[in-house]
């Protein structure tokens, strides 16, 4: 499953650098598929989902730093552990019930987004 940052979230920003996938971002930001990974153009995401890397998302969240469930990959293919949840002071990221995703799914959609490594 992705991971989810909670309200509890003291907005302190370890979390952000710390993705492989680009997918967290501060409260209010926008976000692209593009960022941080090597999709460009219009795509097909390994959900079934069409969308254009490079066009704007509306935020998750306008409070405090939110995680793209469609860009998380709970670090796989990258780490061991979901390196926003060993970078919290707060415990805030925690796995979401509401994206839950095999490991073979989530190694996939690693490939997807980043196939040269």
């Amino acid at each position: 499953m992705a991971i989810i940052i909670t309200d509890e979230c003291i907005n302190c920003g370890a979390c952000e650098p710390e993705c492989p996938n680009t997918a967290i971002y501060e409260g209010a930001d926008e976000w692209r598929y593009g960022d941080g990974t090597s999709l460009k153009g219009d795509v097909v995401l390994p959900n079934g989902k069409s969308v254009n890397a490079e066009d704007v998302q509306e935020p998750i969240s306008d409070e405090v730093y939110y995680i793209a469930p469609d860009k998380c990959t709970e670090c796989m293919g990258f780490h061991e552990e979901p390196q926003c949840a060993a970078v919290c002071p707060v415990d805030c990221c925690v796995p979401d019930e509401d994206h839950e995703e095999s490991e073979e799914t989530l190694l996939a959609k690693q490939a997807f987004m980043h196939p040269e490594d």
